[in-house]
């Protein structure tokens, strides 16, 4: 099989998972240096390529019987720059692979997508019952109005779990390339017969992420301030509602769908069924550090979505997978795990 994006954080836990299960793995990764930092060094095993390179795809894809996509740039992104890196690292990368498997004749796609894809989660209204708010105003946002509100009275609203059959609705442009993953793959599936399982992740978290960079995950964040000696600094009032999922749970959620070989397009949830706020997230982290007390600011980021927390059914339905690590135990372990010893450098370009 292949695995691409196989040095980054997640792909090398996929990697590890899928090599103790006696897996067979090619492992190629391009080791950009706002992942990988300045002049990487590629793992023993793993071959420097570009997805979007075809014809060393193609090569590279010769007897190879399915694919683990990992590769990508990631982050919410900083400004408006960032767009093309993911348009072409995230969207062309995949088109040109999906093509590359074809000519191949490789017919089974394990893609990483993520919970962005859905916007901002799913809303009830006492009044009028399901709901979709539009997105926050920065004139609400500036008065620390934080939470979504009805669209059609103005009434308060109560987060609900987010499933699989939810619209797709990016905020970001981070997300929106991988909504453009994710439909580039149905077409493919439907083009070619082949199968595609795209997993969702949530807020994945654990040993090996990167740190000291906007484009990491919020627990990294929270990590090099403790570090440091600082409060971390929570955004809005620290009451948004995530679920943290941590990286192992999220290797064997690939492990499962590589194993599993389900047909046509099979989009799937990799959560830990166990939704956390930010600020406890922040809270839990500083005290199993003993370091200073989360710092709520007030301040947010435009884009940001209130809560987003996932139905876990489906994955366990259909792959048997079920989050083995809560959050508790798993930040626990997070606050004093190792963090990936080369920051990234710079902002992802194309």
């Amino acid at each position: 099989m292949l695995l691409t994006g196989a040095a980054g954080f997640i792909g090398s836990q996929v990697r590890t998972a899928l090599d103790r299960r006696g897996h067979e793995v090619v492992g190629v990764d391009l080791l950009l240096a706002s992942a990988h930092g300045p002049s990487p060094t590629p793992p023993q095993g793993v071959l420097t390529l570009d997805v979007r390179d075809g014809d060393a795809m193609e090569r590279t894809l010769r007897g190879i019987d399915v694919v683990c996509h990992q590769a990508a740039v990631v982050g919410a992104g900083v400004d408006a720059d960032d767009g093309p890196a993911f348009a072409s690292h995230n969207d062309l990368g995949t088109a040109v692979l999906l093509a590359a498997m074809h000519r191949a004749g490789c017919r089974r796609l394990v893609l990483a997508s993520s919970m962005v894809v859905y916007g901002d989660g799913r809303y009830r209204c006492e009044a009028h019952g399901r709901v979709v708010p539009p997105p926050r105003r920065a004139v609400d946002l500036d008065r620390g109005e934080f939470d979504s509100r009805c669209p059609i009275g103005g009434e308060p609203v109560t987060w609900e779990l987010v499933d699989e059959d939810a619209p797709l609705r990016p905020r970001s442009l981070y997300a929106a390339s991988k909504v453009a993953q994710e439909h580039f793959a149905l077409a493919w599936s439907l083009a070619s017969g082949g199968s595609v399982t795209a997993l969702r992740y949530h807020n994945v978290y654990g040993e090996g992420m990167p740190r000291d960079t906007p484009y990491s995950g919020v627990a990294a964040m929270f990590r090099s301030s403790l570090e440091a000696g600082e409060a971390p600094r929570v955004y809005e009032d620290g009451r948004q509602t995530r679920d943290f999922v941590h990286v192992e749970d999220v290797a064997e959620a690939n492990v499962r769908s590589v194993e599993s070989g389900l047909d046509g397009f099979v989009p799937l949830n990799v959560c830990s069924g166990r939704p956390v706020t930010i600020e406890e997230v922040a809270r839990s982290l500083a005290d199993a550090r003993s370091g200073p007390s989360p710092l709520v600011t007030g301040q947010y980021r435009a884009g940001d979505v209130r809560h987003i927390v996932a139905d876990p059914a489906r994955a366990t339905e259909r792959l048997g997978f079920t989050a083995a690590m809560a959050p508790a135990e798993g930040l626990g372990r997070f606050a004093w795990a190792p963090l990936r010893d080369a920051a990234g450098s710079g902002p992802p370009r194309v």
